[in-house]
């Protein structure tokens, strides 16, 4: 099925299209990942920490696999479980002039304490100019901006005699990390208004809302937080993973993501600040003496990358349409509009 407008409004709420066989144009379908895959059920820490050793354990033992380390417990819990002189990789994004976000000394603390070899891949604004198309045409969408650091990385990795790299994506997702969709029981509104990237209506001259996803988990008036994520969260960020290592020609491993938390989840423990507490009981484990530190998401600095863009110029959008969004959100505009340019190209308009 053929609809630009559902699909522009799909990726604006959801940073994915949700319908399985809905593309923009004729001639580029839309990739769509599988995550109905078997999954290591997981009950408690210990049987997390033996499903994630097991894994390791295989995706290393050709010394092909590399990991994407970052400053947070999910990555460094991954690298005490990699065989030693392992290489690891952690992004830093430059913004000529600024300071922003720099993971890499922590990272690199994690390295030197596992016997590990490290190494900084650095971003840069030009990166996604650059990379965005290549991604987006693999995609047959437009893309979440970490796509572009995960494929500059797993460029790097390939180069280097890489068969896989490995990444402590879904962990947040699958066991209660994500504390701010977790926070509180949500009525179903709030919680549409809360998830909710960007609502269509507030960019585009012909939206669409699509609401499905949401009615799906709303029993009583209310959403399960955890439930939703579960399923679309969890949807749209292995398709961003994947879709970035595919494209760089290098296999995705997600160690976290082969795992089912099959236990209920404490709210009561996530909304007094003990989130992903299973995860945080592995890491105390391997790391007695280090602190962990506060949850950051993978570094990047939109609201300084993106602070002079002027907006959309597209007939489709609607004038200053951006003027007061946050630099993440400017970005999926940007990408939306630089995918619909791309599509001109492939005689889009005559597919609408």
């Amino acid at each position: 099925m053929i609809n630009k407008d559902y699909c522009a409004s799909s990726y604006l709420m959801y940073r994915y299209i949700t319908g399985k066989n809905i593309r923009f144009i004729k001639e580029l379908p839309v990739k769509y990942t599988d995550i109905d895959f078997p999954r290591i059920k997981v009950k408690n820490s210990i049987d997390l920490e033996n499903a994630l050793r097991s894994q390791i354990k295989e995706l290393t033992k050709d010394g092909k696999a590399a990991l994407a380390l970052s400053g947070g417990i999910d990555s460094a819990i991954l690298a005490k479980m990699m065989p030693k002189n392992s290489q690891t990789y952690t992004f830093r994004c430059i913004v000529p002039g600024k300071e922003v976000t720099n993971e890499v000394p922590q990272a690199a603390k994690y390295a030197k304490e596992c016997g590990l070899k490290h190494e900084t891949v650095q971003m840069y604004w030009e990166d996604f100019e650059k990379y965005a198309p290549i991604l987006m045409k693999h995609k047959g969408a437009p893309i979440h901006s970490i796509e572009v650091q995960i494929y500059k990385a797993a460029l790097k990795a390939k180069k280097d005699g890489y068969k896989r790299i490995i990444f402590g994506e879904n962990a947040d997702i699958i066991y209660g990390g994500m504390n701010g969709l977790l926070a509180k029981d949500w009525l179903a509104g709030q919680f549409i208004e809360r998830y909710t990237y960007i609502m269509p209506y507030r960019v585009l001259k012909k939206p669409v809302m699509i609401f499905e996803p949401f009615t799906e988990y709303e029993h009583n008036g209310h959403i399960d937080g955890h439930e939703f994520i579960n399923k679309y969260f969890r949807q749209e960020a292995l398709g961003t993973y994947k879709n970035a290592c595919e494209t760089a020609g290098i296999d995705f491993a997600g160690p976290y993501s082969q795992t089912e938390w099959i236990d209920k989840i404490d709210y009561k423990r996530i909304r007094n600040n003990d989130t992903k507490y299973l995860i945080r009981e592995i890491f105390k484990r391997l790391y007695p003496d280090e602190e962990m530190k506060p949850k950051v998401p993978m570094p990047r600095p939109m609201n300084e990358w993106m602070t002079d863009w002027e907006g959309p110029k597209r007939a489709e959008f609607l004038p200053h349409c951006t003027d007061d969004m946050t630099g993440d959100q400017k970005w999926m505009v940007w990408a939306l509009e630089k995918f619909l340019n791309i599509l001109d190209n492939y005689g889009g308009e005559k597919n609408v």
